[in-house]
């Protein structure tokens, strides 16, 4: 989905042009650097290569089912390296590692060799060097973390090099975790996005990154370019091709022959307006190309001569870093962004705030396993990983490949979906393994070496989908179903003895036949409850006896009639929100519902329509109301999309104001029909206002605060003072030109029927005096992302007790880690060595008590485990942090103090003390 850029205009230029050139071999110079005093234009030859869209990974790589797409990742690898080798002045970056993971493992030696020398000589860069280039809205930073951990130490392990520029020049839109963490924390000089056309040109450079309270200096800031330059290139393009066809041949001769300024007047004339020193970079390439990489070089090398020859201007061959180096020696001081682009919008009705929620199923799947996966490495970790047999790699590979920005996303075919969903169930399979294995060697106390011999008295079921493949096979899409999952608790597990306990207490059963009329009905046996109208069997009220905070709040279900179009045919669909109107249609006015009461849990059975439906739970010793929905089949036989949506109203003034997490990390200020960068002019008051969920949504006023959790990434807004709604499922009719060539419509098919998708997903509620809620709001999110693992075996009582431990873990029995820190990395690697990180959950001054420094005492942590060596690494684990070297950037507008970041310090070796400030990680790798 890459705008047109300059290069289609400069290929079809040299290309047409050639037609009429004397024949006869010419040396073309190609040698030009950076000339001081000149405009230099940048050159940066590159192929944008999805892992997975319109064809699936394998189709993308060796090049089959060319009717949908001509794509052959191989082809391009092959052709640009042959390439590169011809002339040493040529360069070429890459992204996507996944596909040069196996493209790097088919090659002979000879070849690796050649390519290793290429990359020292800096003519084949890695850019981002992640699994993917993933999805900057609908990915959780964990995920995000992992996958270009993936891709950076698969350079550092064959290259020994680590990637130097960021590359995200196809999502849409732009998440802030990414710069600070993506780019500053893994000491990335500079970062190339596309962005909102919207904000215009003085948008193109800024420095973008942390807020002050996240990094300190050096390390804070990286050079932001926007590739809405494409644009103008497009513009370029098009004025050129306005030239009749004879005009173009006799202007390669005279531009040639005679050096005519008037290919040198229309470059400048392109960037005079917009670029900052005298450094601009074009991108030269599209989707999948290069696949016959001498055309493309040769064109540019006749370019760069003959643009060179004139004089005036400097083209030379070049890459991201080499362009921000060039920046940065500019000395120039750039304006700073400390927030996000979303929502990204590219025409006035297209705003790309519809994939927040496209195929909800696979958005929960990912969500579900990416905390498999964290649970599923600690057991690896702590049974010890084997040379043979099981291991978390395919589930590591497969959740890096659908982070990929049309992946998560929803916007891949289905055929495509369903690939990615069969990926994630083998590698769940493979995980689900390894973690019975772990548990078994773990739980048996016959040897010294505890894990040595595992057990084979007892087999561990845990809750990953295990169907799956199965379902595959028959063509049944994984995500038509909706997997609830526990987790496990870090560096340890439990073993429980369920028991039938007698009690006088019994469960009670109430259909709303047999309630009192205009009567309100409480539920919950905690402090929270929760009123209902007896008569229209809807929410009314909230109130928590513990902190005295009492809420009016309604809720129900709405949809939005999808636009088909008008005298702008834009249409929704998986990427583009378009309502049509912006008020949506209620599901239902009065809702029957069922009251089951217990002595742990009351619940509310509603339901709104024939395909809306909803638990509501109130636990005795939970602070929040979980509400567990299920929708679909979604009816269109009236010919029209629908885009449902769960809506929460209460008796707030917000004035314009609600928060939004970013990728499960900061929560942001977002305010209604306003973007502090440039004047926005709203065309589109519903879906200009969605922004991305994966963690929560609150709003606030003078005394209290509404929250609302979610178990999945999705799309929410505050449309009015007051209201949280969240989209939960959508299904279209129409498609929305955004590449996809299709309606989203997902089906799912079981022997000889199909339906359309039903999709089951949870969401939590929360009040809270103001300031309070953040605490519930970290804690919860933190289990809600990674509950506990329950795993299950049939064994006999008194068999487990003489022959197998209660316990199993490293961990100190009298330590935990602090309530404001979380473990997300403990991976034993192929060396044998550990990773390790820690992530700080608060924010500064977010709240009293734990927006502070936290510390992790290692050796409590890993009790009877001696560590040897202990080095802290950058984010992706790819470098010591020692040895890491940021760019010092000027920010425009500077007072010159520096902000009073709390950070932790220095690790000492005697005490193995670990000290996070608010939002900070830190990564380490081990050596027992």
């Amino acid at each position: 989905m890459l705008a047109i850029s300059i290069a289609a205009f400069l290929c079809t230029w040299v290309v047409l042009c050639s037609c009429g050139a004397v024949g006869g071999y010419v040396k073309y110079n190609t040698g030009s650097g950076i000339v001081e005093g000149k405009l230099n234009v940048h050159l940066v030859p590159h192929s944008h290569d999805d892992v997975g869209w319109l064809k699936t990974v394998d189709q993308y790589y060796v090049g089959s089912n060319n009717s949908i797409q001509g794509a052959c990742v191989e082809n391009v690898l092959d052709s640009v390296v042959v390439s590169l080798l011809r002339d040493p002045n040529r360069k070429f970056v890459f992204a996507e590692m996944a596909f040069f993971q196996r493209w790097w493992e088919e090659q002979n030696v000879e070849i690796q060799e050649e390519v290793r020398k290429l990359v020292d000589a800096g003519q084949l860069e890695f850019v981002n060097g992640g699994w993917c280039m993933h999805d900057e809205a609908a990915t959780h930073y964990i995920d995000m973390i992992d996958q270009t951990t993936l891709g950076h130490r698969l350079i550092k392990d064959q290259f020994n090099i680590t990637p130097r520029a960021g590359w995200q020049i196809d999502p849409f839109g732009h998440s802030g975790v990414q710069a600070y963490l993506l780019g500053s924390e893994c000491i990335l000089r500079g970062l190339i996005i596309r962005t909102e056309q919207s904000a215009g040109k003085t948008s193109l450079w800024k420095l973008y990154g942390a807020d002050p309270e996240l990094l300190v200096p050096p390390l804070r800031y990286l050079l932001m370019h926007s590739l809405y330059i494409t644009v103008l290139q497009r513009d370029l393009v098009l004025k050129w091709m306005m030239i009749p066809f004879v005009s173009r041949i006799i202007l390669f001769y005279v531009t040639t022959m005679l050096n005519s300024e008037l290919m040198i007047l229309s470059m400048l004339q392109s960037v005079k307006d917009v670029t900052r020193t005298n450094h601009i970079m074009w991108t030269m390439g599209d989707d999948f190309q290069y696949q016959y990489a001498e055309s493309w070089f040769r064109q540019m090398d006749k370019l760069i001569h003959y643009v060179n020859k004139d004089g005036r201007i400097n083209a030379l061959y070049s890459t991201p870093s080499t362009y921000t180096d060039a920046k940065n020696v500019a000395n120039e001081s750039w304006p700073l962004k400390i927030d996000d682009y979303f929502p990204y919008a590219d025409d006035t009705n297209r705003y790309f705030t519809g994939y927040y929620t496209s195929r909800p199923g696979l958005k929960q799947y990912v969500r579900m396993l990416s905390g498999y996966y964290l649970a599923a490495r600690q057991l690896e970790f702590l049974a010890g990983r084997k040379s043979a047999g099981p291991n978390t790699y395919s589930l590591g590979d497969a959740l890096g490949i659908v982070q990929h920005h049309d992946a998560v996303s929803g916007t891949a075919r289905q055929h495509t979906t369903d690939d990615y969903a069969k990926r994630l169930a083998i590698g769940a399979f493979e995980a689900e393994a390894v973690v019975s294995s772990a548990l078994s060697c773990l739980t048996n106390s016959g040897s010294k070496d505890q894990c040595a011999t595992p057990s084979l008295t007892a087999t561990y079921e845990t809750s990953t989908p295990r169907p799956i493949w199965e379902f595959h096979q028959n063509k049944f899409p994984s995500t038509g179903f909706c997997f609830q999952y526990p987790y496990l608790l870090w560096v340890g597990t439990r073993i429980l003895f369920p028991k039938l306990l007698k009690s006088k207490s019994t469960s009670t059963y109430t259909s709303m036949v047999e309630l009192p009329l205009n009567e309100t009905l409480e539920i919950g046996p905690g402090n929270l409850k929760i009123f209902l109208s007896s008569a229209s069997g809807r929410l009314e009220r909230m109130f928590n006896s513990k902190t005295g905070v009492n809420m009016l709040v309604q809720q129900s279900y709405l949809w939005y009639a999808s636009s088909s179009g008008d005298s702008d045919p834009q249409c929704s669909g998986a990427y583009i929100f378009r309502p049509n109107g912006s008020t949506p249609f209620e599901a239902s006015r009065s809702v029957p519902l069922k009251i089951v009461r217990g002595p742990l849990v009351d619940e509310v059975h509603q339901q709104f329509n024939s395909w809306i439906y909803q638990v509501i739970r109130l636990y005795k010793d939970k602070e929040h109301a979980e509400v567990e929905f299920t929708i679909g089949p979604i009816p269109t036989d009236d010919g029209t999309g629908k885009e449902v949506i769960t809506r929460m109203t209460a008796n707030m003034a917000t004035d314009k104001v609600f928060y939004t997490d970013a990728n499960g990390r900061d929560f942001l200020k977002r305010v209604r029909d306003y973007r502090e960068d440039w004047s926005l002019t709203v065309h589109q008051p519903v879906a200009g206002n969605y922004y991305p969920v994966n963690l929560g949504i609150f709003i606030a006023d003078k005394k209290s605060e509404f929250s609302v959790l979610v178990d999945h990434a999705t799309g929410g807004a505050s449309i009015e003072d007051g209201e949280v709604e969240l989209m939960l499922h959508r299904r279209m009719v129409y498609d929305d030109s955004g590449g996809l060539v299709g309606p989203l419509n997902e089906t799912v098919c079981a022997e000889d029927s199909c339906e359309a998708l039903t999709v089951r997903g949870k969401y939590y509620i929360s009040i809270n005096q103001l300031g309070a809620g953040s605490r519930w709001r970290r804690t919860t999110g933190q289990e809600v992302y990674s509950p506990v693992v329950l795993a299950f075996t049939h064994e006999k009582l008194e068999d487990w007790t003489v022959s197998h431990l209660a316990k199993a873990t490293t961990m100190d029995p009298n330590y935990s880690l602090p309530m404001n820190v979380a473990l997300i990395t403990l991976q034993e690697l192929d060396d044998g060595r550990v990773l390790l990180r820690l992530a700080h959950l608060y924010e500064a001054e977010e709240d009293a008590e734990y927006s502070t420094l936290a510390k992790v005492e290692l050796k409590k942590m890993f009790l009877g485990k001696m560590i040897k060596e202990m080095k802290e690494m950058s984010l992706s684990a790819n470098q010591e942090k020692s040895q890491m070297k940021g760019m010092i950037w000027k920010v425009e507008d500077d007072n010159g103090g520096e902000p009073t970041a709390i950070k932790g310090g220095p690790v000492n070796t005697s005490t193995l003390v670990v000290e996070l400030g608010p939002m900070e990680i830190r990564t380490f790798v081990l050596k027992f």
